[in-house]
């Protein structure tokens, strides 16, 4: 298409020459000459002296204040983009004929930008639309294994909570009755937590501490001794935020036992809380063998896991409860190989 507006261009020049050249003799030819240069209503175009003044002006509308300075502007750009074609008047006289291309051709040049950007918007539309799907039926396994295991485990702790009160009626060990009782409740939290998977969060003020010591006091009595757990707090005053106490002290209770998992033999557990201004930050940091940069986000993935009996479900659950539940976050802030990894949870206060 440039190829044929040069060429329309070099056929005006021409006829303008012809034009010129005309004596009263070959006046028939006028009509068409003029056919010729009228026919371009497309193509702007300057003709100049060889002294550089714009002779004549077509297809450029100028603003009349300033008419001159436009068109000078525009014969700038059009000796930018393309060489002049010569008119060669008589022996003495010549002029030169510069163009632009036409709106159209511009604005075509533009058509395969467009035709990416649709295409782009398409596949992006597209796949925002499977994946708003995929995690639609996601969600939809996840509350349906809860409830289900919440409703099969409701027959059994209930029958055990009444043999724990039958227990107490008989000559046997106070001590052993506490903790089978604290088990039997700990279940009942249990399939509460499960419950409460796919529900509407129910969000309490409550004093974050006490979720925290109180899972950790209840994982130090079924933990080898091996490993040693620690809180330290920034200051000695109640922390206090909007929590689901029983789901948030899952995530706290899956941390940890993730963390004894990883360490092969004698170690440490710490949880640390830091208060800021807007948020609650909570460091679970063990001393296992660490995490490969390489699975700080899949790690969180339904079904990912390294243990062999594992069913990948315990950090999934977790990043669901901190970031969909509690508008939180939850991520690995540092992770050594042989050293140990950090967790980072962030809650709004």
């Amino acid at each position: 298409m440039a190829a044929e507006e040069r060429k329309n261009v070099e056929l005006w020049a021409e006829a303008t020459k012809k034009l010129a050249e005309m004596d009263d003799s070959e006046l028939t030819d006028i009509t068409f000459l003029t056919s010729v240069l009228t026919r371009n209503e497309t193509i702007p175009i300057i003709v100049t002296d060889s002294t550089d003044k714009i002779r004549e002006v077509r297809n450029i509308h100028s603003p009349k204040d300033r008419e001159e300075l436009f068109q000078q502007k525009e014969l700038k750009k059009m000796k930018a983009q393309h060489e002049p074609i010569k008119i060669i008047l008589s022996e003495t006289e010549t002029h030169y004929l510069y163009y632009r291309d036409s709106y159209l051709l511009r604005n075509l040049r533009y058509f395969p930008l467009v035709q990416l950007a649709v295409i782009f918007l398409f596949i992006t539309v597209s796949y925002l639309a499977f994946s708003s799907s995929r995690k639609a039926e996601q969600n939809q396994v996840w509350v349906g294994m809860s409830k289900e295991t919440a409703h099969q485990l409701g027959t059994p702790i209930s029958s055990l909570m009444a043999w724990v009160e039958l227990l107490k009626l008989k000559d046997v060990d106070q001590k052993l009755i506490d903790e089978f009782e604290k088990d039997t409740q700990r279940l009942g939290k249990i399939a509460e937590r499960f419950s409460k998977i796919g529900s509407a969060p129910e969000l309490v003020t409550t004093n974050v501490c006490e979720v925290i010591e109180s899972t950790v006091g209840y994982l130090k009595n079924r933990t080898s001794g091996k490993v040693k757990f620690f809180i330290n707090y920034e200051t000695e005053d109640a922390c206090f935020a909007r929590l689901n106490a029983p789901l948030f002290s899952w995530v706290i209770e899956n941390l940890c036992k993730n963390a004894v998992d990883a360490i092969e033999k004698e170690g440490s557990i710490v949880i640390s809380m830091y208060l800021k201004s807007k948020h609650i930050n909570i460091d679970v940091s063990d001393t296992g063998k660490g995490i490969p940069k390489s699975q700080f986000k899949t790690i969180f993935e339904p079904g990912f896991t390294t243990k062999k009996r594992g069913w990948g479900l315990g950090l999934s659950l977790a990043k669901r409860i901190v970031e969909n539940y509690h508008n939180g976050k939850i991520f690995i802030k540092h992770s050594e190989l042989g050293k140990g990894t950090t967790f980072r949870i962030i809650l709004n206060r």
